[in-house]
Order: structure tokens, then C-alpha cells, then sequence
């Protein structure tokens, strides 16, 4: 009932506005003192409307993958050479997997379909390339995403949905003119609500935050489905919240939950700006809400520090006892855990554990995030001259670190500070709390503390006359 009263408002929105409209293959006749004639062709059916999402690239209701999986299962039973299906189903797992965080079961299962797909039909199946790649995006195996991206690219040079799997591939790696490359590629190839989400991530990562909020904005507006528009509201509530923008960021939070109460990264974005505006009560039950049906290991991390910085380290314990047994069990499911492992044994656990397991991984795939949370636990371990290559490469705009990201500078000051570099780290903690004064209920308050420690600049020195 929900999916067809959103369409209704937006159809009824769209008719205020014109006298005669197409709407899903229907016209809309207003004639004077008649009420509107409605002749139109019937809705997709749910299955059909989340294989068109998939295919798209775009987010579909978990009601609605249910169905679908439901359908292609039943279809390769009957059909076990129908290599379309495989694919279809296998991108379907992919799907739920990442909104359900049931990775261990749904990615290996995936994995299984769509290799199954290839079996059937090894030359010209772009889908099935495409569905391996956006299984290794979502494991965060991005060499491996890059040659299935790459495979299905050279494949089908115009078929547009390969690109967003190579863009998130290359931004994994840290080859960020790729990332652009691959983005002008998708823009000439296609417009649209996704492709303009996508966009946003790549200006992001460039520091234009304007053009990335405006993108998202764009890309919510157009939305064909409640579940699509809640991914884009949510995704702009976290820019917003990363600009320290609490407020909005909420309010974009909370609309994307109403338009999908299945969107849990939605509500762990809610506990985020909640703690920021000092609700905590609220923001605690957000956070275990979101932890409930999707028990994704970063939540038990963010949901840990804020038991942490209220003084409740046992219940702190808890989370991140969980956020260890999420790993483990996520790694059944072939998804790479490192780095979030990396950053909680940096501040939380095993300082020098934290720089083996980074250093492996930036060995492998050097992407930002990573430079950012092996220079962290280098520091952390005692090791700050090396840290400092590291948080230089996140967050200098030559070496890439274009992103504006509070905790990145945050940890570059820290390190810097203990390396006796005053001015740069006063500098650079200034910088991390202009960008978001509230990044951790956690850490902010140290960035702070730190700051009022370092005084002011100092005046410049007088010169001679």
C-alpha cells in the first residue's frame, strides 16, 4: 500500500502542474468541469519492478528482491541453461546480501549463479560480468572488480551499467583519474537518477561537496521508486552530516526511512546526527534498530564509541565483541573486513595488529581510506614519521586526498602534534572541526582538548626597521 500511495502523490503532484500528461504508458485528460479521465497501463509486477532496479543499478525493496529471487529460482529449476536468469539472480543475491548483511549465506550463493551463467554461456555475457563485478565491489575485492568490470567493458563498450562497477573498483584502488575517466564514459553513455548518484561519489572524493549535494539532490528528485529515492536521500544525509550539517543530515535520514523502512544504513545515519545533536537516548535506539537487521560491522564500531564516550564501557564491550564476530562471519562470505578491522584494533584493540593487517591491504589496494587508517594505526603503534607519509597521502590534494574529511585531518593534526609540528597541527585540528565540529562522540572532544592545548598562533615575530 505504501509503493502505490507514493506514486499516486507523485502522479497527483505532476498533474497539478500540467493538463495532459503521460504517465507510465497512460494519459491524463482534464477537460473543464470534468474530473480527470485516468487510462494507464498497470503497474509492474514486484518482481519485474525489482529486476528492472538491478539491472539498472539501482536500489529495489527487499519486499520486492524476495519476490524476484523467488521468481528466478524457480525459473533456472525449470530452465537450468536460461543463463539470463542465472545472472539475474545471482545480481539479485548481491542485492539483498548488501541490504540485509547476510553475506555469508547470499555472496557465496551469488558467486555460484552467476559463475553458473558463464558456464551456460561463456561468450557475450556482459551480464554475468557485470553481476562479478559488483559482487567483488561489495566483498571489497577491488582487483578482482576491476577485471570483471574491465572483461565485461571490452565486451560491451556502451553497455552503460558496467561503468559505475568501474568507478567504485578504481576509488578502491586509489586510481582516482580512472574513476573520472570511467565517469565521463558513463555520463555520455547514459542520464538518470543513478548515474547522477553515482557522480556524486566521484565529486565528493574530489572535495566539490556543492556539486555532490546538488547531484544527490537531483538524482532523489528523480527517482522512479520509493526504494531508490530513500538510497539517495540517505546517501546526501551522510555528505550532510560529513559537512556538519546535523540538522539536515537528520532530516534527510528520516525521510529516506519513511519512504523505506528497510533502509538501515538510513537509520544508523539517524543515531549518527541524533548523537551529534545531544539526543542520546534517541540516537542509541536508532543504532540498535539498524543493528537488529542489518548488523553490519562498522555500525557495532560507530555504536561502540558513543557507549564509550558516555562512560559505558561495558556495553561498549559488547559492540565491539559483535563487530569482531561480524567480521568472521562476513569473511565467510568472501568480504574483505581489514580495514574496519584495522581501524577498530587501532584505537580499541591491538595497535600493531592494526598495522600488519593495513599494510597488507594497501599492498593490495590502495585506496584513500586506507592511507588514512594505516597512517592512524602506525601512529597509534608508535611509529610517526612513517604515519605521516601515510595521512599526508589522504588528505594532501597532490597525492589524491582531495576529500574533505574531518577525521582524515583529525588524524593527520594528532600526528603531527606528537611530532612537535605545532603550527601545522593547530592548524590542520581548526580544519577537522570547521569541517564537522561533531565527526565522533568519540574523538571530537579529544580534537578540542588537543587544540586549547596548543594555544594560539603565535604572533609573527616583529621585523627590524
Amino acid at each position: 500500500m505504501e509503493k502505490v500511495s507514493w506514486f499516486r502523490r507523485r502522479r497527483l503532484l505532476v498533474g497539478s502542474l500540467v493538463g495532459c500528461l503521460m504517465l507510465g504508458g497512460g494519459v491524463l485528460m482534464a477537460l473543464p468541469g470534468d474530473e480527470p479521465a485516468v487510462r494507464q497501463a498497470p503497474a509492474p509486477a514486484p518482481g519485474a519492478q525489482a529486476g528492472t532496479a538491478i539491472r539498472a543499478g539501482v536500489p529495489a525493496a527487499l519486499s520486492d528482491l524476495a519476490v524476484l529471487i523467488d521468481e528466478r529460482e524457480s525459473r533456472v529449476r525449470a530452465h537450468p541453461k536460461d543463463a539470463r536468469s542465472w545472472a539475474v539472480l545471482g545480481t539479485a543475491y548481491v542485492e539483498q546480501g548488501r541490504r540485509t548483511a547476510a553475506t555469508a549465506l547470499l555472496y557465496p550463493r551469488a558467486e555460484q549463479a552467476l559463475r553458473t551463467s558463464l558456464k551456460v554461456r561463456p561468450r557475450g555475457n556482459a551480464e554475468a560480468l557485470d553481476g562479478l563485478a559488483a559482487l567483488s565491489n561489495a566483498r571489497r575485492d577491488f582487483p578482482a572488480a576491476l577485471a570483471w568490470g574491465e572483461a565485461a567493458r571490452k565486451l560491451a563498450p556502451t553497455r552503460w551499467t558496467t561503468y559505475p562497477q568501474l568507478i567504485d573498483a578504481y576509488t578502491g584502488l586509489g586510481d582516482y583519474k580512472k574513476a573520472r575517466q570511467a565517469l565521463d564514459r558513463l555520463m555520455a553513455l547514459h542520464s538518470g537518477p543513478a548515474v547522477r548518484a553515482r557522480a556524486a561519489g566521484v565529486y565528493w572524493d574530489w572535495g566539490r561537496r556543492e556539486d555532490a549535494q546538488a547531484a544527490l539532490a537531483d538524482a532523489a528528485a528523480g527517482a522512479s521508486a520509493p526504494a531508490e529515492q530513500a538510497a539517495w536521500l540517505e546517501r546526501a544525509g551522510q555528505l550532510s552530516f560529513e559537512r556538519g550539517e546535523r540538522e539536515d543530515a537528520l532530516r534527510h535520514f528520516q525521510e529516506a526511512v519513511r519512504l523505506d523502512p528497510d533502509q538501515r544504513a538510513a537509520q544508523a545515519g539517524q543515531g549518527r546526527a541524533l548523537a551529534a545533536l545531544g539526543r542520546t537516548s534517541e540516537a542509541l535506539s536508532a543504532y540498535r534498530v539498524a543493528l537488529e537487521r542489518q548488523p553490519l560491522p562498522g555500525y557495532a564500531l560507530e555504536l561502540g564509541e558513543l557507549y564509550e564516550s558516555l562512560g559505558l564501557t561495558q556495553a561498549a564491550g559488547v559492540q565491539y565483541n559483535l563487530l569482531r564476530a561480524r567480521v568472521r562471519q562476513e569473511a565467510a562470505g568472501g568480504v574483505d573486513g581489514e580495514l574496519v578491522l584495522g581501524r577498530f584494533e587501532a584505537d580499541h584493540g591491538d595497535p600493531a595488529s592494526a598495522v600488519l593487517r593495513l599494510r597488507a591491504e594497501w599492498r593490495r589496494q590502495p585506496g584513500i581510506a586506507v592511507a588514512d587508517a594505516l597512517g592512524w594505526a602506525l601512529h597509534r603503534a608508535g611509529e610517526d614519521r612513517e604515519a605521516l607519509r601515510f595521512a599526508m597521502i589522504a588528505t594532501d590534494r597532490v597525492h589524491g586526498g582531495a576529500v574533505r574529511s574531518a577525521p582524515y585531518v583529525y588524524h593527520r593534526a594528532m600526528i603531527e602534534r606528537k611530532l612537535g609540528q605545532a603550527g601545522p597541527a593547530r592548524r590542520h585540528l581548526q580544519e577537522a572541526l570547521q569541517i564537522n565540529p561533531y565527526f565522533s562522540p568519540l574523538l571530537a572532544p579529544v580534537a578540542r582538548a588537543a587544540l586549547a592545548r596548543l594555544g594560539a598562533e603565535p604572533a609573527p615575530a616583529e621585523l627590524p626597521r
